[in-house]
Parts: structure tokens; C-alpha cells; sequence
């Protein structure tokens, strides 16, 4: 399980994106055109509305490491829910 601290400033980081996603594209697009101002203003924005900023996390428990992309959970949390039948699908192996 994640500190909540992390697990809040992820989210955090995952609404400024949100917010400024679109200015954030319009400013990129500027700079490509060759305007100089634009590298300003996009400076000026905070650092976390960045989209590398963010960090996928399990869904259920928070953790960072070992994530599987495809599910959004994390590789101890796939393996409890594919162990009890919970994931559809997903049996497992044996041979």
C-alpha cells in the first residue's frame, strides 16, 4: 500500500494536467511555428500540469512499481484477483 501523501500528489498531478492540457498543446504548437513567446508562457506554467510528471499507479492499492499497463493494477494485485477468479479471462497456467 502507497502513503496516501503520494497517492493524493499523484492525483494532484493528474487533474493539472487535465486542466491545462489544452493550453499546454497550444503553446507547443506555437513554438513549432517559431514563436519565442510561446517558450515563455509555457515556462510559466506549473511543472506538475506536465503529462511526464504523472505515474501510473495501482488502482486498488496506490502502488507505483510493478504496474501492468493493461489492467491498471499492479503485478501483486493481478495475481490475488487472477488467483480468485475475479479477472475475466485470466486463468491460471498449468502444465
Amino acid at each position: 500500500m502507497a502513503k496516501k501523501s503520494m497517492i493524493a500528489r499523484d492525483a494532484k498531478r493528474a487533474e493539472l494536467c487535465d486542466k491545462y492540457a489544452a493550453k499546454r498543446a497550444e503553446l507547443k504548437k506555437r513554438i513549432l511555428e517559431g514563436d519565442s513567446e510561446a517558450m515563455f508562457e509555457l515556462n510559466k506554467l506549473p511543472a506538475n500540469s506536465s503529462p511526464v510528471r504523472k505515474r501510473n499507479r495501482c488502482q486498488i492499492d496506490g502502488r507505483p512499481r510493478g504496474y501492468m499497463r493493461e489492467f491498471g493494477i499492479s503485478r501483486i494485485k493481478f495475481r490475488q484477483l487472477a488467483g480468485a477468479g475475479l479477472i475475466p479471462g485470466i486463468t491460471k497456467s498449468s502444465w
